[in-house]
């Protein structure tokens, strides 16, 4: 399974003629020492989004020397004004142990809040820590109900995973069809692993018939999505004639 995911990204101005808007449009551009003096000025001035984007520009480095103690201060005061992935990237600097010691607990905390308002990236991590048993006890009924969640809105590697427990009816019955049917979803929209996973589906005939060829196609995509396991499979399957 795919690792937790641990940074949500800028978040674009929606009013016009303000310090978001300039800050935005710098950032955009690359500018980025006027994106943090646009987003600062907005933050001290209540613009809680622009609080976030001014964690996320310490926490990377951009416009300002990286502070993660500054990074985590802003995604704080962020997450306690209402604005969500500021709670979700608090998660995963409590994941990394930047500007804070390591604390699986207080992760769960806050990608639990930001699953519960709409940021669904959160809800997948909720399912990671369930799955894994870090800041909570090993759940996998759970991590299917936060991954489920989160495919349902577009997080695809919550479909991946879904595939991943129905095909080792961990949390599920176990279910070569359903496995296939997330596995597909994901791979669609540019999961590289769920594109290995269906060639295996494939190449053993687990939840559809078997086909060395379509297979092969699929380890190929794998492939081509920068997956080194897909790239052996298909030379495998290539050198024995398929």
């Amino acid at each position: 399974m795919k690792k937790v995911i641990v940074l949500l990204s800028f978040v674009c101005a929606v009013l016009l003629g303000n310090e978001l808007e300039i800050a935005d449009t710098a950032y955009e551009a690359g500018d980025y020492q006027k994106a943090f003096k646009y987003s600062k000025t907005a933050c001290d001035n209540g613009e809680y989004r622009s609080c976030f984007n001014l964690g996320l520009l310490y926490n990377n480095g951009q416009g300002v020397e990286q502070n993660y103690n500054e990074a985590f201060k802003y995604y704080k005061l962020a997450c306690n004004n209402g604005k969500y992935r500021g709670c979700f990237n608090l998660g995963g600097l409590y994941v990394n142990g930047q500007g804070v010691e390591q604390n699986y607990i207080e992760a769960f905390k806050y990608f639990k809040i930001s699953c519960d308002n709409g940021e669904y990236t959160g809800c997948y991590n909720l399912g990671f820590l369930y799955t894994f048993g870090r800041g909570v006890e090993q759940n996998y009924k759970k991590a299917f109900k936060y991954y489920k969640i989160a495919c349902h809105n577009g997080e695809y590697l919550g479909c991946n995973n879904l595939g991943v427990l129905y095909e080792s009816g961990q949390g599920v019955k176990q279910n070569y069809t359903e496995a296939f049917k997330y596995y597909k979803l994901a791979c669609d929209n540019g999961n590289y692993k769920s594109c290995y996973n269906l060639g295996d589906l494939y190449a053993n005939g687990q939840g559809t018939k078997q086909s060395y060829s379509t297979a092969k196609e699929y380890y190929a995509k794998a492939c081509d999505l920068g997956d080194k396991l897909g790239c052996d499979a298909f030379a495998k399957l290539d050198k024995n004639g398929y």
